[in-house]
C-alpha cells in the first residue's frame, strides 16, 4: 500500500475528530452515505462551534475603523466675494430697437437720407432730447442699415438714458459690420459697467483705448479693472478649491476601492482556509483512483495517487470543483465509472477528468 496516501488518509481522520463539522460539508456527501451504509454514525453539528467563535469574527468584521473627518465643504463663489457695486443699475427690459434689414440694397439717395437724420439727432443729442435723438437715429439705420457709426451713436444715447441692454445690442450689431471700432468698445464696455459686468466691461474698456486711446474710456478703465482683476482672483480660488476636492474624492475612491478589495481578499483566505479541511485528503464525489483502503468512487484507469496539495493547488481544477454540473457529473462517474460515455460532449466535465488524469499520468 501506497504509505503517502495512508499517510493523508490519517490527517484526514485526525482532522475529522479534531473538527467533526468537516464530515458536513456538501463536498462529502458522497463520504456520509458510505459511512452510514456501513452502519457508522456522523456527529451531529456542535451547536457552539459555529457561535462560540463566530461572533467575535463578525463584531471583528462589523467594527469599521471611523471615517476621518470630511474637510468642511467650500462656500459658494459669492460668499466671500465683496465688490462695490456702486452706479450698477437694473437692466432694461424693453423690446429690441428696430436693427434695420441688412439685405436691403441702399442708394445714394438713401445715404444721403441717412446723414441728414444723422446730424438732426446729434443735434437733438445735443440739445438733451434723449428720445427724439433715438428716433432720428432708428430712422437712420432704417435707410443706410450698413454704417456701423449709426449703432454705435444710438448705443451712446441709450447709455445716457441707462438702457444698457439696448445699448449692447446696438454695439454688438456695429461690431458686426466694423469689429475695429473704438468708440462702439467703448459704450460697450459703459454698458457692462451700468449692468456691473465688471469683467466684460474691462475687455472691452481696454480695447477701445488699444483701438484708438480715449481719455474718457481710460478712465472707467481705471475704475473697473481692480473689480474685475478681484472677480478673476476670486474665480481662481474657488477652481482650485475645486480641482482639490476632485482630486481629495478621486483619493478617497481609490482608497475605499482598495480596502474593500483587501477585505474580499482576507474573507477569501478565511474562507480557503476554513473549508480545507473538509477537502484535505479527498475530493468531491470520491476520491480519484479510489481511497485507500478500498474505499470507492475511483476513476477508470487512474493510478497511484499525486499529492493532494498538487492538485488543489491547481486554480482551474478548484474553479471546477466549485461548478455543482461538473461536481454531480464527477461524482456520478466516480460511482459507476461506465457514466463517463454520458458527458463526453460536455466540455467541462471532460476538461476537469483530462486534467486529474494528466496528473496521474493516465488517459481518462
Amino acid at each position: 500500500m501506497d504509505l503517502r496516501k495512508v499517510n493523508e488518509l490519517r490527517a484526514f481522520v485526525k482532522l475529522c475528530k479534531q473538527n467533526p463539522a468537516v464530515l458536513h460539508a456538501e463536498e462529502l456527501s458522497f463520504f456520509r452515505e458510505w459511512v452510514e451504509s456501513m452502519g457508522g454514525t456522523i456527529p451531529q453539528v456542535p451547536c457552539n462551534t459555529a457561535s462560540s467563535e463566530k461572533p467575535e469574527e463578525v463584531k471583528a468584521e462589523e467594527k469599521k475603523p471611523e471615517e476621518p473627518p470630511k474637510p468642511p465643504e467650500p462656500e459658494s463663489e459669492e460668499s466671500d466675494l465683496d465688490i462695490d457695486n456702486e452706479g450698477v443699475i437694473e437692466p432694461d427690459e424693453d423690446e429690441p430697437q428696430e436693427m434695420g434689414d441688412e439685405n436691403i440694397e441702399v442708394s445714394d439717395e438713401m445715404m444721403d437720407q441717412a446723414n441728414e437724420k444723422k446730424m438732426e439727432a446729434i443735434n437733438a443729442l445735443g440739445e438733451g432730447k434723449l428720445e427724439e435723438a433715438i428716433n432720428l437715429f432708428t430712422e437712420a439705420i432704417k435707410l443706410n442699415p450698413h454704417l456701423a457709426i449709426l449703432y454705435a451713436k444710438r448705443a451712446s444715447v441709450f447709455v445716457k438714458m441707462q438702457k444698457p441692454n439696448a445699448a449692447i445690442r446696438d454695439c454688438d450689431r456695429a461690431i458686426q459690420i466694423n469689429p475695429d471700432s473704438a468708440q462702439t468698445y467703448k459704450w460697450r464696455g459703459k454698458a457692462h459697467r451700468l449692468l456691473g459686468h465688471w469683467e466684460e466691461a474691462a475687455r472691452d474698456l481696454a480695447l477701445a483705448c488699444k483701438l484708438d486711446y480715449d481719455e474718457d474710456a481710460s478712465a472707467m478703465l481705471k475704475e473697473v479693472q481692480p473689480r474685475a482683476q478681484k472677480i478673476a482672483e476670486h474665480r481662481r480660488k474657488y477652481e482650485r478649491k475645486r480641482e482639490e476636492k476632485e482630486i481629495r474624492e478621486r483619493m478617497d475612491r481609490v482608497k475605499k476601492a482598495r480596502e474593500e478589495h483587501e477585505k474580499a481578499q482576507r474573507e477569501e483566505e478565511a474562507r480557503r482556509q476554513a473549508g480545507g479541511g473538509a477537502q484535505f485528503g479527498g475530493f468531491p464525489g470520491g476520491f480519484p483512483g479510489g481511497m485507500p483502503g478500498g474505499m470507492p468512487g475511483g476513476m477508470p484507469g487512474m493510478g497511484g495517487m499525486p499529492g493532494l496539495n498538487e492538485i488543489l493547488s491547481d486554480p482551474e481544477v478548484l474553479a471546477a470543483m466549485q461548478d455543482p454540473e461538473v461536481m454531480a457529473a464527477f461524482q456520478d462517474v466516480a460511482q459507476n465509472p461506465a457514466n463517463m460515455s454520458k458527458y463526453q460532449n460536455n466540455p467541462k466535465v471532460m476538461n476537469l477528468i483530462g486534467k486529474l488524469s494528466a496528473k496521474f499520468g493516465t488517459q481518462p
